[in-house]
């Protein structure tokens, strides 16, 4: 198990060294997605005017609230809450974020399935995964809201946040087919028999 320190963009190389139990710490650009976001670049056709070509994007719909433009605050957003979202339901947009966007990483919770899982294999990225309920650790580590763009998904829209010391993020899914997820399922699969013949009830 390795430590990363990784400023984004970073190359398919990098990526391709992470292994699921490493951590990484990111440095410098994040750029912040959800459902409305993907939705519109994907299946609306609109574009962004962001490269976000070996970037990592992390599953959010940002608390924020409007201030006046500074140079602690420069889109006239400051942050209240970046909290992470589950990742699941977004399964359908890794492939094309990669493909067509050349994204390298995901930053989200809950996990992805075998879809994502491929696409990181075939593409060259990863999964960094995120415990649920620290959003209040999360907003520590965002400097501030450097740009934002489709915004007026708010708060779906497309954000830049400058971060320090993201992390750590565990790498959950890499590009060699690691999943810590379908481990878990394996495994919980592999004693279900056990389990239930314990508790009384016949397995089917």
């Amino acid at each position: 198990m390795k430590q990363h320190e990784l400023a984004p963009p970073i190359s398919e190389a990098q990526a391709r060294a992470l292994r699921v139990g490493d951590t990484v710490v990111l440095q410098g650009t994040l750029f912040g997605i959800r459902d409305a976001t993907q939705i519109a670049l994907f299946d609306r056709g609109r574009t962004t005017r962001f490269d976000l070509s070996g970037h990592a994007l992390l599953h959010t719909a940002p608390n924020v609230r409007k201030v006046p433009a500074s140079p602690e605050h420069p889109t006239g957003y400051a942050p209240v809450c970046v909290g992470t979202t589950t990742s699941a339901r977004m399964e359908r947009f890794t492939r094309p974020l990669m493909a067509q966007c050349g994204a390298r990483l995901i930053v989200g919770k809950g996990g992805m399935g075998s879809a994502s899982l491929a696409a990181f294999r075939e593409l060259g990225g990863a999964y960094l995964a995120v415990i649920g309920g620290t959003a209040a650790l999360e907003t520590a580590w965002i400097d501030a809201i450097e740009d934002v763009d489709l915004d007026d998904l708010h708060p779906e829209s497309l954000w830049r946040f400058r971060v320090h010391d993201f992390g750590p993020l565990r790498v959950a899914m890499d590009s060699h087919g690691g999943s810590i997820y379908a481990a878990v399922d394996a495994q919980a699969r592999s004693r279900r028999d056990q389990v239930l013949a314990a508790l009384g009830v016949k397995a089917r």
